[in-house]
């Protein structure tokens, strides 16, 4: 496809991938329950593995890296252009995290992020996996999650620098980033504080 047709096919199907509220319905299907009102509120797979338990954690988990590596498939099945897979990994981190699906609350957007990252580049990808030995050392996911999101980044920045990456792809590294940590910004609060909670805790008390 030319012109302006890639981005019309490509970025609201990234950002519809991106909506499907996966850990909603897993959590509705699992255990009936909706898991925005039960733990942190979260819809992602860490609240799922606190207040549901591990097999549908890694469900939601599993799904929503699924979403970023659709997102960005589908991108290149359109076009063989760095810049509509750029926007379409970064239209569908919104999506998790905006889903038109779920009344526009979702998740952080890390799991779908990390499985258009490794589309994008799997050296950066496997930067983003040092978020992964914070989570194992510390039992912080949040700070994992943070570590790996800035680890990710300034990877890609990296590779665009000598030249192994085109630089289009920094627009999602970018905001794609800024929106993952944006959305942690009461999780940093807590771990400044020392009152966030650690993977293996008992589950926070239910959200109003």
């Amino acid at each position: 496809m030319t012109g302006p047709w890639p981005y019309l096919v490509a970025l609201p199907a990234a950002y519809l991938v991106g909506s499907i509220p996966f850990g909603v319905l897993v959590g509705r299907l699992w255990a009936g329950i909706d898991i925005r009102t039960v733990g942190s509120g979260n819809s992602g797979a860490t609240n799922m593995l606190r207040s549901v338990g591990p097999v549908p954690a890694a469900l939601v988990l599993l799904a929503d890296l699924g979403k970023g590596v659709a997102a960005v498939l589908i991108a290149r099945f359109v076009s063989d252009s760095s810049l509509v897979a750029s926007l379409a990994a970064t239209v569908a981190i919104a999506g998790h995290s905006w889903p038109v699906f779920a009344r526009f609350r979702g998740g952080r957007g890390v799991a779908t992020g990390v499985g258009a990252l490794f589309l994008v580049s799997w050296v950066a990808g496997t930067f983003a996996l040092i978020g992964l030995v914070v989570v194992i050392v510390s039992r912080y996911v949040s700070l994992g999650s943070i570590v790996g999101t800035t680890a990710g980044l300034l990877a890609l920045v990296v590779l665009a620098a000598l030249g192994s990456l085109d630089p289009e792809y920094l627009i999602f590294g970018f905001i794609g980033a800024g929106v993952i940590l944006v959305r942690h910004h009461s999780n940093i609060g807590r771990l400044l504080r020392g009152e966030e909670h650690r993977l293996g805790d008992k589950p926070v008390p239910p959200v109003a």
